[in-house]
């Protein structure tokens, strides 16, 4: 939606320095700093619709949850308003979460038992603006990720937008490596069984582990793809035919570390992305850990 509207303003641009030069000049000074002012990154267009929904309620009330509850003006692609009232009863939403409306929601917990809504009615309190996180179902990729909401109270009501992160920060790979190599050093069967485990505890957002055996190429290990199990790892390529293991196994003669990049499917988002995975030499095992890159 941006880029249309950023294409549409170039036109505009163009076409009018041709027909009319000298206002084209000033009109054109302040779409620049309209585009440049133009919300770009996820967060942004939360706390821009979170902005756009206060105002609109503090003309209308609670007329405004009309607006709120069907598309509209304030949804915006995975983006929506919801409102809970500061007693803890659901009021609105233009997402998923509309079939809560008329409930209490106080006692609700997200999917790793955070009590995210009394969380937010907490701070409510202290602040009229904050944020909370948790994880929600995401109706784009039907599957629950971390979301980030800001939230803006006006008087008893509690305005609401948030925005997923589906993909998962350097710390987080860092911090699951780390963990995934002290399982391994402690019990490599019981740690491979794990990592190919969906409950395993060791797939986090867009974050899994895979492992590979030094001695013959072969996946051990793979959290989001079972059918590589036992596959030829050095056959593997990326999308651009970069041999992703053979250059991994390669780091790790002289090494008992290393990184890569390449391309490879986010199993969030579903799509081929950059990837940056880092791995780590235990006894004869590969063990590896990669986070994706906008």
């Amino acid at each position: 939606m941006v880029g249309r509207q950023i294409l549409r303003a170039a036109i505009f641009a163009v076409m009018a320095i041709g027909l009319y030069p000298a206002q084209a000049q000033q009109e054109g000074a302040q779409g620049t700093a309209a585009i440049r002012e133009m919300p770009t990154t996820d967060a942004q267009r939360a706390r821009a619709l979170l902005a756009r929904a206060v105002g609109h309620f503090r003309q209308h009330g609670d007329e405004a949850f009309a607006a709120f509850n069907h598309p509209g003006d304030f949804v915006d692609a995975e983006l929506y308003v919801y409102v809970v009232g500061t007693d803890g009863t659901f009021l609105a939403s233009g997402g998923s979460s509309a079939a809560l409306i008329g409930r209490k929601v106080t006692n609700m917990r997200d999917a790793f038992g955070t009590p995210f809504f009394y969380d937010m009615l907490e701070k409510a309190k202290a602040a009229d603006t904050g944020s909370v996180e948790y994880r929600w179902l995401n109706r784009l990729h039907q599957k629950p990720e971390r979301k980030i909401t800001f939230f803006h109270k006006v008087g008893t009501r509690i305005l609401a937008v948030g925005y997923y992160i589906p993909r998962a920060s350097p710390e987080q790979a860092n911090a699951l490596l780390d963990r995934a190599v002290a399982a391994v050093k402690a019990d490599p069967g019981k740690a491979i069984a794990a990592f190919n485990d969906l409950n395993g505890g060791y797939i986090e957002d867009d974050l899994y582990v895979f492992v590979v055996d030094l001695r013959d190429g072969r996946f051990k290990a793979h959290g989001v793809s079972p059918r590589l199990i036992d596959s030829d790892g050095l056959a593997l390529t990326d999308p651009g035919g970069k041999p992703i293991i053979r250059q991994m196994i390669e780091a790790l003669k002289d090494s008992d570390r290393g990184e890569l990049d390449y391309a490879w499917r986010n199993p969030v988002t579903r799509k081929v992305e950059d990837k940056h995975t880092r791995f780590r030499k235990v006894g004869d095992l590969l063990v590896a850990v990669g986070y994706y890159t906008r």
